[in-house]
């Protein structure tokens, strides 16, 4: 436990906020009907200490957590410290400041040098991933909101085919490198766009979002944390913190007696049965060897299918699908209930500067789409690696990629301290 908060707090003590600057980026739109532009009055910035408040019980509930589940080994404390966080990040605080919206914040920040990276934004990406580093996915078991909310409703989990789960295990790793590219090229900010919760936090969004998160939720009913497992980007970087985690949760405290209660008490096939040896060792490298060997071509491979995608991808920027409407349609040019074409009409710019800006963005989404695709590719090419590979286990053991250590393999298991 003092372990545990000297690493928190360290890390807390040396994180500087800056200031964020709003400012106007277009004109004032002119009317001519008479209208008068009203006066614009900006929301007052959120009191500097509420931020630290927010940090301070980010660190608070991860300590809290991390000792439930390393120390405690205690389900009940996870569950109620999951319930505390759902209250407090989700519906008190309406679902932001988010570690899983933060990756565009950073993402921004990296790119867009004008952009300044708030505070929060970097507390929440990176303390979690410095507790998962040493002690696994424990903001998944109990910090997290979204995985709360979508945990109180595992009434009857079920355990899907592992072959179905490595095939959706690959939809995170594209929505990651989705909104990571997205974020680099200014265009949206996907992953908060599309969280399926926020708007359930809120109780405002629209009834499309409303619906996605109900169905989420009706979904986690049978399959435990589907958003958690096949689809949160944070979670890619979470799994790969905790597969160097030398502190990870232990399903049993003492021999395993190969029981099997623990593997069937996981709804999220996040446990690894026994394996023997198999086959000779020279045979095993050769088959290591090979696939390494394709792992080259299967980025290249993904990086031409990525370019070759820049085009569509490109198309959620307003900026160049503004460009490709009027460029098609010069007509809406003159139309007044188009807002995105007065506005520009009314910007000062010329059609070939928006042209120009246009063709610039979609040189960034070719390159993008280079790096997306041999991301992806090189994701392909480790998972077929990872089921060629064979390491022999004695014991049940949970998968430290997988595992969101939410303690219930412990409560099954019939091995006491």
């Amino acid at each position: 436990m003092n372990r545990i908060s000297k690493i928190l707090f360290t890390l807390s003590a040396f994180l500087v906020s800056l200031p964020v600057w709003a400012q106007q980026r277009f004109p004032k739109p002119e009317f001519e009907t008479g209208y008068v532009q009203p006066f614009t009055s900006q929301a007052a910035p959120r009191a500097l200490f509420l931020e630290y408040l927010d940090i301070f019980v980010l660190i608070s509930t991860l300590v809290v957590v991390t000792w439930f589940v390393v120390k405690k080994r205690s389900r009940q404390g996870v569950m109620w410290t999951s319930v505390f966080a759902l209250l407090y990040f989700g519906f008190f605080r309406e679902g932001c400041i988010c570690a899983i919206g933060a990756i565009q914040n950073i993402t921004l920040a990296l790119f867009d040098p004008t952009y300044v990276l708030p505070f929060s934004a970097l507390a929440f990406f990176v303390i979690p991933l410095v507790v998962t580093l040493f002690y696994g996915r424990t903001f998944c078991a109990g910090v997290c909101p979204l995985g709360a909310i979508q945990d109180l409703v595992a009434f009857r989990p079920i355990e899907i085919p592992k072959w179905l789960q490595k095939i959706l295990g690959m939809i995170p790793y594209l929505y990651l490198a989705l909104a990571v590219l997205y974020a680099a090229t200014k265009s949206e900010f996907l992953i908060c766009r599309y969280d399926p919760f926020v708007g359930l936090f809120r109780f405002d969004a629209e009834f499309q979002m409303l619906l996605l998160g109900g169905l989420f939720l009706l979904v986690g009913i049978f399959v435990a944390r589907p958003y958690c497992r096949f689809f949160c980007p944070y979670g890619v970087l979470l799994g790969w913190m905790s597969a160097f985690s030398t502190k990870h949760m232990k399903i049993t405290p003492s021999n395993c007696i190969q029981c099997k209660l623990c593997a069937n008490s996981c709804p999220f096939g996040a446990i690894d049965e026994p394996v023997e040896e198999q086959g000779s060792r020279r045979s095993n490298v050769q088959r290591l060897m090979t696939y390494l060997f394709f792992i080259p071509l299967w980025i290249g491979i993904g990086g031409l299918a990525g370019s070759m995608l820049h085009v569509p991808l490109g198309k959620f920027n307003k900026t160049v699908y503004l460009s490709e409407q009027l460029v098609a349609n010069p007509e809406l040019k003159q139309d007044t209930e188009h807002i995105d074409a007065r506005a520009f009409m009314q910007s000062g710019k010329s059609m070939d500067q928006l042209v120009i800006e246009a063709k610039e963005i979609r040189s960034q989404f070719y390159w993008g789409g280079w790096m997306l695709g041999g991301f992806m590719g090189l994701v392909v090419g480790l998972t077929l690696l990872k089921l060629a590979s064979h390491r022999t286990r004695n014991d049940y053991e949970p998968d430290k990629t997988n595992c969101l250590s939410c303690g219930r393999c412990m409560d099954y298991c019939p091995v006491k301290k």
